[in-house]
């Protein structure tokens, strides 16, 4: 009876341990989908979305409506697009989910910190990667998955002078005082999601570093980091903020300035500065970071009803055909084999001169930069 009851035991220990690692490993990691049933894919997903019939997504595009004009005529799935701010997205969403409405199928939606916090923490979004391409996306662009990648560059006034600035910290130097300009970051997430990726170890590292090369020094810290010392010198240099990256641009680019000015806004307001006569050129290989650049992720909301229908539309949207719309200077796909039409630098050579966004990171210690910088400005 005593070996019977033990070989009973370590059936039922053995039976659990399936169950026991899967639910370890959604611990871990809240980004990645993970399910035990089969997953679709090919002509098993085309034909299981066809089956749901309809696609409700969530943008802040409006060129996503073409994209899913696009699709529905390619799949016989009917569309509807919603076009939304991020924060208005963000709340609506989580609303949404919270409650089980029958809403979103596809959102695509930018800033990290509050995304990570208020949407994929709570398990109201899941991370979708389509299975082809799993091993071409880079896993940085998977965790969660990324379905555009935006720059925002160092800019400046080119009618009479070419770039100036070889260090990040010379924009805190008296010459440049009161001659930059960025948007508000209490105006928009992805720029205080910038300022609080300058304030991580391996940044402030290396504005540490930056710094001693430029003056030959260390630097005499009166704050927490030298991520946290670049913002209060780059804030008190005057910096001016504006509303809308499209207005800084034209105020940064306008001809017969006495003194250039720089900005740091988007790249993409560079393809119609010859339209509006404004000269303007971005800037390379400022140490230790020329801008940044931030992810527009793709999730699956945990309240859709067509979760094969958003599955195949993600797919779609990280191809070719459904990228096509997106495919221009300042905007770039996280698929490698989808090479941007007009800029000749590469979304991986931007990486080594950008910041990149951590979701994780911004959610942690966003508050905390938002308070500091509101004691400076």
């Amino acid at each position: 009876m005593r070996k019977t009851r033990v070989i009973l035991c370590v059936f039922v220990i053995l039976s659990l341990v399936p169950f026991m690692v899967f639910a370890q490993g959604e611990k871990e990691d809240k980004t990645v989908a993970t399910s035990v049933e089969k997953e679709l894919v090919g002509d098993e997903l085309v034909a299981a979305a066809q089956k749901e019939g309809t696609l409700t997504i969530y943008t802040p595009s409006s060129r996503h409506s073409k994209v899913g004009e696009w699709f529905e005529a390619k799949y016989g799935i009917k569309v509807e697009v919603t076009q939304l701010k991020d924060g208005e997205m963000i709340e609506k969403v989580s609303k949404e989910a919270k409650a089980n409405l029958d809403a979103a199928d596809v959102v695509f939606c930018q800033d990290g910190g509050r995304v990570y916090s208020e949407l994929m923490d709570p398990g109201y979004v899941t991370s979708y990667t389509p299975v082809a391409l799993r091993s071409v996306i880079p896993s940085k662009y998977q965790q969660p998955q990324v379905w555009d990648l935006c720059t925002k560059v160092v800019v400046y006034n080119s009618e009479k002078e070419g770039q100036n600035i070889t260090n990040i910290w010379q924009l805190t130097e008296p010459e440049w005082r009161g001659r930059v300009q960025m948007k508000d970051p209490f105006g928009e997430g992805v720029n205080m999601n910038f300022l609080t990726m300058v304030t991580n170890e391996e940044n402030s590292k290396k504005l540490a570093d930056a710094y001693k090369n430029l003056y030959g020094k260390e630097l005499k810290l009166t704050t927490k980091n030298a991520g946290y010392e670049w913002i209060k010198m780059f804030f008190e240099n005057g910096l001016v903020l504006g509303k809308s990256d499209t207005t800084i641009a034209e105020l940064i680019g306008a001809k017969g300035q006495p003194q250039q000015w720089i900005g740091l806004f988007t790249l993409n307001k560079l393809r119609t500065a010859e339209a509006k006569n404004l000269d303007l050129a971005a800037s390379y290989n400022i140490e230790p970071f020329t801008g940044f650049y931030y992810p527009i992720y793709c999730f699956v909301p945990s309240n859709s009803r067509s979760p094969n229908a958003a599955k195949l539309f993600i797919e779609y949207a990280l191809s070719e055909e459904g990228y096509a719309p997106f495919n221009q200077l300042g905007d770039y796909s996280p698929n490698p084999n989808l090479k941007n039409t007009e800029d000749s630098v590469s979304i991986s050579e931007w990486d080594k001169m950008l910041i990149y966004e951590d979701p994780e990171w911004c959610a942690e210690a966003r508050a905390d930069v938002e308070e500091f910088v509101s004691s400076i400005i």
